[in-house]
């Protein structure tokens, strides 16, 4: 029987119309000031995404742009105005930054409590602890997918392929904080189809098409795919074999159309709530 589609888009969409109510009928807007360094496509699509969710939800955005060759100082002199901005109740670095900056630097220059990203090692720390005051958009995103299916978590085996600090990391402490037990591979695990045919639950974030085919997949499992490749002939696709997968998950996400709404999502939420629990307000 082939697998449910867990909708990201339509998820997406209805935590943005309850995000849109919750704006329209309070007294302020929060604002939300993303900085793109260069000209970089990919960000630029990216960027232009949150830009008009931003917008259409009420949020007062603010695209700060600077050039590609500005030096760390020029970057950290626009962030520490951010920072002091009490119209800005939220600030994301767009990545990858060129080569000449140093982005710990950068993202840490951010104010903890600015950090919508949930990048800063202060909000990374809390949520390691168990504590978190900001959740990274993608890692969010992908748990609000995971419950959305109503199959309880408590003592799940959650595997997640991919340690990145952007999502395989957060993801593997919200899996904990849920009663999973997690186990977390990367390019050094070995026989790694040994490890997530055992999955109740799988995420796969590393960046690889069809690494994950349908026989490495435990039937019933929760599939959640946040890669994000482009083919030969420009199609996009996940890290996820989606035809073989589907004929053994129990629920799986598609790419595009999955993970990537929600993480806009989560990015506005987050940014709502920066301006709610804004500790100078």
């Amino acid at each position: 029987m082939p697998a449910n589609i867990i909708n990201g888009k339509a998820l997406a969409d209805k935590i943005r119309d309850k995000l849109k109510e919750k704006i329209s009928k309070g007294n302020a807007k929060p604002g939300l000031a993303i900085i793109q360094v260069g000209d970089n496509p990919v960000s630029a699509v990216y960027i232009n995404k949150k830009m008009l969710a931003g917008n259409d939800v009420g949020i007062n955005m603010q695209h700060v742009k600077l050039p590609e060759n500005c030096r760390n100082e020029d970057v950290l002199q626009k962030i520490d105005e951010l920072n002091n901005s009490p119209e800005i109740h939220g600030m994301i670095v767009q990545l990858p930054l060129p080569k000449q900056l140093d982005t710990n630097l950068v993202m840490n220059a951010v104010l903890p409590h600015k950090d919508v990203d949930g990048f800063h090692p202060v909000n990374i720390g809390n949520l390691a602890a168990g504590s978190p005051k900001f959740i990274p958009a993608t890692a969010k995103g992908i748990l609000k997918l995971i419950e959305s299916t109503g199959i309880p978590l408590k003592g799940r085996h959650a595997v997640v392929v991919g340690r990145s600090n952007i999502v395989g990391r957060p993801t593997s402490y919200l899996l904990l904080q849920k009663d999973c037990t997690v186990t977390v591979c990367h390019r050094e695990t070995r026989d790694l189809a040994s490890h997530t045919r055992q999955a109740d639950i799988l995420v796969v974030a590393v960046g690889k098409i069809g690494l994950i085919t349908g026989s490495m997949i435990k039937p019933g499992a929760i599939v959640i795919d946040v890669g994000m490749n482009k083919t030969e002939d420009g199609r996009l696709c996940g890290d996820v074999d989606f035809n073989t997968a589907k004929d053994f998950a129990g629920w799986i996400t598609t790419v595009p159309g999955g993970v990537g709404p929600m993480t806009v999502a989560m990015l506005l939420e987050n940014t709502y709530e920066a301006m709610v629990n804004n500790p100078f307000k």
